[in-house]
């Protein structure tokens, strides 16, 4: 299926989302934002049916950032981008917080700026080896944004955050694995195979019990202990009613696969 600058592929349970604007090494327009608006309707149609999503960029880049090509130079461009981001950045990065099934994100090149925020909304994110990160805002004069204030500090830590977004400097896949801030890194080849072998594997899984999991933990910064512990609970509930959790205790009982429907 193709949408503005976005392309979308089902693969049995799983849905292939690729950022398609290679004239531009796939930065950001309001038009491709519209363009992933549509094909997650198209994904949330076939809810029952896709399981995992895998999140990559076509061509040899994953997602250079916001496309600031073609802008009117007589508008100021700070203020543009603060609307930009209410009005559009913001509602897809609530549409992925709140997905009902795994997000593997394959960093397939680099991945700057919002891109880099794209690319770590991943539930587990895997990069080529001659992909990179960059927190490429202070090169323009901008702070970072798309949730990167958010997602870095927790994901590497307040020092390491701070030097990747004032120094703005390419991170290596290499070093990102080793900082924690990716899941795998595979030579450029394996990249996508390997993301349909792990997409696979979560998409046959328990995916009602998958879904609470990233529920559990993308609300467990904001919460108390007391709270998150309640969460815990509710999600629990909400697991043990499901299918899936008759089937994997009798599976186990009777010593053999589980076979999950997500149900």
């Amino acid at each position: 299926m193709q949408f503005k600058h976005v392309t979308l592929e089902f693969d049995a349970p799983v849905a292939i989302l690729r950022l398609d604007h290679q004239e531009v090494m796939n930065a950001v327009s309001i038009e491709m934002l519209q363009g992933l608006g549509e094909a997650l309707d198209a994904i949330e149609e076939r809810r029952a049916e896709v399981r995992c999503v895998v999140l990559t960029g076509a061509g040899r880049a994953f997602c250079t950032g916001a496309n600031l090509q073609g802008r009117n130079k007589q508008e100021s461009p700070t203020r543009r981008a603060g609307a930009a981001l209410e009005t559009a950045f913001h509602p897809f990065l609530r549409r992925i917080r709140h997905l009902h099934c795994p997000l593997v994100t394959a960093v397939n090149g680099p991945a700057a700026g919002a891109g880099m925020s794209f690319a770590l909304l991943g539930d587990i994110v895997l990069a080529a080896r001659s992909s990179y990160f960059l927190q490429a805002f202070r090169r323009i004069g901008l702070v970072p944004d798309c949730g990167s204030t958010w997602l870095l500090p927790r994901l590497v830590g307040r020092a390491r955050a701070l030097e990747l977004s004032l120094l703005g400097e390419r991170l290596p896949a290499e070093t990102a694995l080793s900082w924690g801030l990716v899941n795998r890194v595979f030579d450029d080849a394996e990249l996508i195979p390997e993301a349909m072998k792990l997409a696979r594997d979560l998409a046959n899984g328990p995916t009602v019990a998958l879904s609470l999991i990233r529920k559990l933990y993308w609300d467990s910064p904001e919460n108390s202990f007391e709270e998150q512990i309640d969460l815990e609970r509710q999600c629990q509930e909400k697991a043990g009613a499901a299918d899936d959790f008759r089937e994997g205790v009798t599976a186990f009982l009777e010593k053999r696969p589980a076979r999950f429907t997500g149900r």
